[in-house]
């Protein structure tokens, strides 16, 4: 059984095709038809269902799938490892973060890393949803928020502070709360993986959480902002979100006497899984970034 049959028979398998895979390893269709015959023939299974029109795993090919492609990743990670330990930095990245952070900042990060770093091969999801860094193959997920997960390793990449924010329209017409009591007589914007319940703040060293009434539940920090900024209710949003608004003065914090509890920005990777020289390159590159207080601090306070 060779390494490159095992490796072209992932590359269909993500791909979905012959010809894609052919395009990806840069060789010649037949010869990707040539590798898979012969891995196969070694492993006495059949992996893939081929016709005219569609491709698709067979049974055995599925179960052999998961484990093909850690042992791709394992030898792509040695490889790697060599080069690092040259003073190279090379190899797959795989890496997913929440959207409005990804775009506003991480990403502004991230291109002169990888400029500085070429043979890095980054792929960067953004989804709001909670990614699972252990069972979706990311190598680290970065996250706002209270790090609270205890299968995973975090580093801190910069502490996140959250304001009440609301336009000077939404408070002319409802008055501006100035205690949590009057804050949950307000209509509030809230975010879809939160709820209701994540208006936390820190009160005499306790944990006091104000419900007010929602008015608008988004999963998208840039429209939470969006709806606040038109006069649809009062939000708790990160700084690194609305500095902009709070500088220009088409939103105005809204102080009720206590502050929301700490947050942070982090990066974070199953335990037990070793990180690469590149994962913690690209770490120490980010909070130097970032800064501490954050940059976007500078701007925010308001």
């Amino acid at each position: 059984m060779k390494l490159e049959g095992i490796a072209t028979f992932v590359t269909v398998a993500e791909s979905g095709s012959l010809s894609e895979a052919a395009r990806r390893l840069r060789v010649s269709r037949s010869v990707v038809s040539e590798r898979l015959v012969e891995l196969e023939r070694s492993l006495g299974a059949s992996l893939l269902q081929r016709s005219t029109r569609k491709l698709s795993l067979t049974e055995d090919g599925a179960a052999f799938l998961a484990r093909a492609a850690r042992i791709v990743r394992d030898v792509q990670e040695a490889a790697a490892d060599l080069a690092e330990r040259r003073g190279q930095l090379s190899g797959p990245l795989r890496i997913a973060a929440p959207v409005t952070f990804g775009r506003m900042h991480l990403g502004p990060a991230l291109y002169p890393f990888l400029a500085a770093h070429p043979d890095i091969q980054l792929t960067l999801d953004l989804d709001d949803r909670r990614v699972d860094a252990t069972s979706d193959g990311f190598d680290a997920v970065v996250r706002h928020g209270p790090i609270a997960d205890t299968y995973l390793v975090a580093w801190q990449l910069a502490t996140s502070r959250r304001v009440l924010v609301a336009a000077p329209a939404y408070l002319d017409r409802h008055g501006t709360p100035r205690s949590p009591n009057e804050l949950e007589d307000h209509r509030g914007i809230f975010y879809t993986h939160r709820g209701a319940a994540d208006w936390r703040f820190a009160q005499q060293g306790e944990t006091r959480i104000v419900r007010a009434r929602p008015s608008l539940v988004l999963n998208n920090g840039d429209m939470m902002r969006d709806a606040a900024l038109a006069g649809l209710g009062i939000a708790l949003l990160p700084v690194f979100i609305v500095s902009g608004a709070l500088k220009a003065g088409t939103l105005c914090v809204v102080d009720v006497g206590v502050e929301a509890e700490q947050e942070y920005i982090y990066m974070a990777h199953a335990d037990g899984q070793h990180p690469s020289a590149k994962l913690r390159a690209l770490g120490a590159w980010l909070r130097a970034a970032f800064g501490e207080p954050p940059y976007w601090e500078t701007e925010g306070r308001g």
